[in-house]
């Protein structure tokens, strides 16, 4: 297919870009929302319903849910452990693990198991304080939603 050089040609198989409303930045908070950078949390407010809870989106994603977790129930866990337990991979996991570590919400120790290094993971006291308000702020969202209208 030849082409004028001010001319594009699209792709079939890639999907149009969802349309953006007129005058909306995406780098601005949606109407209601509020992001607070020192604590990771978003609060969002509905004029019928009053403030939502505040989610600690920290441990709101997915893979940092996981760990959190599964260092809650379990008072220590090997790297490879927690790796094998979330389906992840080695990158992925400690991408996440140093975000939480950074936050103080988990804590690191790195030793050798012979000659063998060992990375264990702990959940702190800041942590699990963390985690305890975000599923009581899950908890509440979950009423709210089963609350008839």
């Amino acid at each position: 297919m030849t082409t004028m050089p001010n001319q594009s040609v699209s792709n079939p198989r890639k999907r149009p870009a969802a349309p953006i409303p007129a005058g909306s930045d995406p780098s601005r908070p949606l109407a209601g929302e509020r992001r607070d950078a020192d604590r990771h949390h978003v609060r969002t407010a509905s004029a019928d319903q009053g403030p939502w809870p505040d989610l600690d989106r920290l441990i709101h994603e997915r893979l940092r849910l996981g760990i959190v977790s599964a260092l809650a129930v379990n008072q220590t866990m090997t790297f490879n452990d927690l790796r094998n337990l979330l389906g992840t991979t080695d990158g992925n996991l400690s991408v996440h693990a140093r975000r939480l570590e950074e936050a103080g919400y988990v804590r690191c120790r790195k030793s050798f198991d012979g000659r063998v290094p060992r990375t264990d993971f702990d959940l702190t006291e800041v942590g699990r304080k963390a985690l305890e308000d975000y599923l009581g702020a899950m908890e509440a969202l979950i009423a709210r939603t089963r609350r008839p209208a």
